[in-house]
């Protein structure tokens, strides 16, 4: 892998229950003002995966990214097929309308245990400025209940505005720019991964760590 594409992040970031928690908490001590539990382990985030992996990964993408939605697929994959990694999406709409109906839809979906679904099917339709019409329609073929998540939408539309914006104010303070963005232990990358370098990165990782 051409290792431009990727910097160091300014905390290296893994499951905090792992050997590498003391380092990213050094690391952090030494860049600034970014809570890397709170990154890590916010209680309304959606986890996928592992949930005690020994790497967590945290891609922070938006449903109206091309580039998202052409890593997402691999993303999964990789995920899946390694068996002990942790995945913490972070919906983070920043570049149309559209990307706040997806993101809502997303995780209204998560409080019937659905929220992989979801973001599957939405990752899944092609192009930008997606109506809200199709990306409904995407959600209730993929097996959504979605009377309940219009209830759910107004239940939680305070929870789930709060956690949109706490994913904006983590962007920000790690300095992102746009999507999508994976965290995967001291790396920051940039760029729409593949299956290939996910598995190079995350094998790079856990050779740092000694796992």
């Amino acid at each position: 892998m051409n290792r431009r594409h990727f910097l160091l992040c300014a905390a290296p970031l893994t499951a905090l229950a792992s050997p590498a928690a003391v380092w990213a908490q050094k690391s952090l001590a030494a860049a600034g003002d970014i809570d890397v539990d709170a990154i890590l382990n916010d209680p309304q985030a959606p986890v996928g995966g592992n949930p005690a992996g020994d790497v967590t990964i945290v891609a922070f993408m938006d449903y109206s990214c091309p580039f998202c939605k052409k890593s997402s697929p691999d993303l999964e994959r990789f995920v899946q097929a390694d068996g002990k990694v942790r995945l913490v999406y972070k919906d983070w709409p920043i570049l149309a309308q559209s990307s706040i109906t997806g993101e809502r839809l997303a995780l209204a979906a998560k409080y019937q245990g659905k929220y992989g679904a979801a973001h599957v099917a939405l990752m899944g339709i092609r192009g930008g400025n997606i109506s809200e019409a199709s990306m409904t329609r995407a959600v209730k073929a993929a097996g959504i209940d979605m009377n309940r998540l219009e209830d759910d939408l107004k239940v939680h539309d305070a929870d789930i505005s709060a956690l949109l914006k706490r994913n904006l104010a983590q962007a920000n303070a790690l300095g992102l720019e746009g999507t999508p963005v994976f965290l995967i232990g001291p790396f920051k990358v940039a760029k729409a991964l593949d299956y290939d370098e996910l598995k190079e990165i995350v094998a790079d990782f856990r050779a740092r760590i000694g796992k």
